[in-house]
Protein backbone atom coordinates (compact mmCIF):
# COMPACT_ATOMS: atom_id res chain seq x y z
CA UNK A 1 0.00 0.00 0.00
CA UNK A 2 1.15 3.53 -1.01
CA UNK A 3 2.29 6.17 1.60
CA UNK A 4 0.35 9.19 1.59
CA UNK A 5 1.74 12.69 1.27
CA UNK A 6 -0.06 13.14 5.06
CA UNK A 7 1.73 10.44 6.23
CA UNK A 8 4.30 11.34 4.96
CA UNK A 9 4.37 14.52 6.28
CA UNK A 10 3.61 13.07 9.72
CA UNK A 11 6.76 11.19 10.24
CA UNK A 12 8.90 13.98 9.35
CA UNK A 13 6.84 16.60 11.24
CA UNK A 14 7.11 14.13 14.62
CA UNK A 15 10.81 13.91 13.77
CA UNK A 16 11.09 17.61 13.07
CA UNK A 17 8.35 19.31 14.66
CA UNK A 18 10.70 22.91 13.58
CA UNK A 19 11.22 21.74 10.51
CA UNK A 20 10.16 23.73 6.78
CA UNK A 21 8.77 20.89 4.89
CA UNK A 22 7.64 20.81 1.09
CA UNK A 23 6.39 17.58 -0.44
CA UNK A 24 5.94 16.75 -4.02
CA UNK A 25 4.54 13.57 -5.16
CA UNK A 26 6.58 12.68 -8.58
CA UNK A 27 4.84 10.25 -10.51
CA UNK A 28 1.34 10.56 -8.67
CA UNK A 29 1.69 7.09 -7.54
CA UNK A 30 1.90 7.56 -3.92
CA UNK A 31 5.12 5.52 -4.42
CA UNK A 32 7.50 8.61 -5.56
CA UNK A 33 8.23 11.68 -3.59
CA UNK A 34 10.65 14.36 -3.33
CA UNK A 35 10.67 16.23 -0.36
CA UNK A 36 12.67 19.27 1.15
CA UNK A 37 13.38 19.35 4.84
CA UNK A 38 15.20 22.31 6.28
CA UNK A 39 15.54 22.59 10.30
CA UNK A 40 17.67 23.37 12.96
CA UNK A 41 18.32 19.74 13.82
CA UNK A 42 20.47 19.60 10.83
CA UNK A 43 22.85 22.17 12.06
CA UNK A 44 26.50 21.24 10.97
CA UNK A 45 25.73 17.40 10.16
CA UNK A 46 26.93 16.37 6.36
CA UNK A 47 24.04 16.00 3.90
CA UNK A 48 24.41 12.11 4.46
CA UNK A 49 24.17 12.58 7.92
CA UNK A 50 21.17 14.71 6.97
CA UNK A 51 19.51 11.96 4.76
CA UNK A 52 20.01 9.25 7.56
CA UNK A 53 18.40 10.94 10.00
CA UNK A 54 15.09 11.22 7.79
CA UNK A 55 15.53 8.02 6.79
CA UNK A 56 15.35 7.12 10.28
CA UNK A 57 12.77 9.08 10.63
CA UNK A 58 10.63 7.08 8.14
CA UNK A 59 11.01 4.15 10.42
CA UNK A 60 11.54 1.40 8.00
CA UNK A 61 9.21 2.63 5.27
CA UNK A 62 11.56 3.30 2.76
CA UNK A 63 11.74 0.37 0.16
CA UNK A 64 8.25 -0.58 1.35
CA UNK A 65 5.53 1.41 1.23
CA UNK A 66 7.59 4.00 0.09
CA UNK A 67 9.24 3.20 -2.77
CA UNK A 68 11.51 6.18 -3.66
CA UNK A 69 12.50 9.66 -2.12
CA UNK A 70 14.36 12.21 -3.91
CA UNK A 71 15.78 14.40 -0.74
CA UNK A 72 16.91 17.95 -0.41
CA UNK A 73 17.68 18.52 3.16
CA UNK A 74 19.14 21.91 4.63
CA UNK A 75 20.01 23.36 8.29
CA UNK A 76 18.39 26.73 9.29
CA UNK A 77 19.23 28.81 11.82
CA UNK A 78 18.27 27.92 15.47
Amino acid sequence: MPMSVADLESHLREAFPDALIEIEDLAGDGDHYKAKVVTAAFAGLSRVKQHQLVYAALKGKMGGELHALALETGAKPA
